[in-house]
């Protein structure tokens, strides 16, 4: 459907793909634990990879992933992630300027259905990349990295499986200590009960308006699969090509900036909340909407540090190292929960400059 609708040439193999020398960047969107190989084959055939996160589900294969980039002389950028949203950048930038002073405290915290969506049967298995962890703390993590600058120093966490038809987390929370003295509480649950757009004015995190009525939709989707090929199925009924899409017809542009659930910046002279519609921020004496202009397009932030990498050599935010150093405090949040104690982080590194 792809191809014509793009009027794209379409392979039967990864490997075809790359060896095409009009190809000059490959988008890997892959399954999580089929990024190192697809990344690393790229590379090796000279093409600049934007690869979905989480970069890969092993600190061994995100080393192979930077190393195959750097030898190749490309660029890795690892995306989509909500730290690419344009009030979490502008946020940052808030910051980076001084006006606020130093960051001390940042509270992120999310509560959706993410459980419950449709799931291939790997995604519902920890060692496979399967659990929130490496599929939405990818995302959690990568916001307070940015607006903390990037060197946690360590972390605590616990996470929690309560559905044993579903055997992998699906809540977790954790402490990051950066190295500057800056703390972070991440929180998050994928159950499918409370539901935190409701902080953000009933826009979802895709920056569309939420039907409120439609809560437990998930859920109720579930009950009529019976089998785990059928789960499959359903997932890729929701899928660019799939039944329900055609069905359903193009989906909603957004009218706002999509978020990732509560998210509050402690900072000495002011509080900064990020929002589908700006930045909120609380001083002392006075309290603004700092606006943003909707979005034209939806993650067009992504395409613009790739152009930006590409066209001007500037160094991406998002790089592998960068990537890694966020896989890095996932499976240390894993490690934490499972051995109960705080694990001290080797891999970080701080925003470009």
């Amino acid at each position: 459907m792809f191809a014509a609708d793009f009027d794209a040439p379409n392979y039967e193999s990864i490997e075809a793909l790359c060896e095409n020398p009009a190809v000059e960047i490959v988008y890997v969107a892959t399954p999580h634990q089929m990024h190192a190989r697809h990344v690393c084959l790229a590379a090796a055939k000279g093409k600049h990879v934007l690869v979905e996160k989480p970069m890969a589900i092993t600190l061994s294969e995100c080393r192979t992933m930077v190393e195959a980039a750097r030898t190749a002389g490309v660029h890795l950028v690892v995306g989509h992630s909500h730290s690419f949203d344009a009030p979490v950048r502008r946020a940052r930038e808030i910051v980076a300027s001084g006006a606020v002073g130093k960051v001390g405290m940042i509270t992120s915290l999310n509560y959706t259905d993410f459980l419950y969506r449709p799931r291939r049967p790997e995604e519902l298995v920890t060692e496979k990349g399967g659990g929130v962890i490496f599929s939405q703390a990818a995302h959690q993590i990568d916001i307070v990295r940015l607006l903390g600058g990037g060197l946690v120093r360590s972390v605590r966490a616990a996470t929690g499986s309560w559905d044993s038809a579903r055997p992998t987390e699906g809540a977790y929370s954790g402490l990051l200590t950066f190295n500057d003295g800056a703390f972070a509480s991440v929180v998050y649950s994928g159950y499918g009960h409370f539901d935190s757009d409701e902080f953000a004015g009933w826009v979802s995190e895709l920056g569309q308006t939420k039907d409120r009525s439609r809560h437990g939709v998930a859920r109720k989707a579930l009950q009529c699969v019976t089998s785990p090929e059928g789960e499959a199925a359903l997932k890729s009924a929701r899928n660019y090509g799939g039944a329900n899409v055609i069905a359903s017809g193009a989906r909603p542009q957004a009218l706002h900036h999509e978020h990732f659930g509560l998210l509050v910046i402690s900072c000495e002279k002011a509080d900064l909340r990020p929002l589908p519609t700006g930045v909120v921020i609380y001083a002392d004496f006075e309290q603004r909407l700092e606006p943003l202009p909707p979005p034209q397009v939806s993650r067009t932030e992504v395409i613009d540090e790739l152009y930006d990498a590409l066209v001007h050599n500037r160094p991406p935010i998002h790089s592998g190292e960068w990537a890694l150093a966020t896989v890095e405090v996932c499976l240390a949040m894993l490690q934490s929960a499972r051995e109960n104690r705080e694990i001290v982080l080797e891999h970080q590194i701080g925003l470009p400059q």
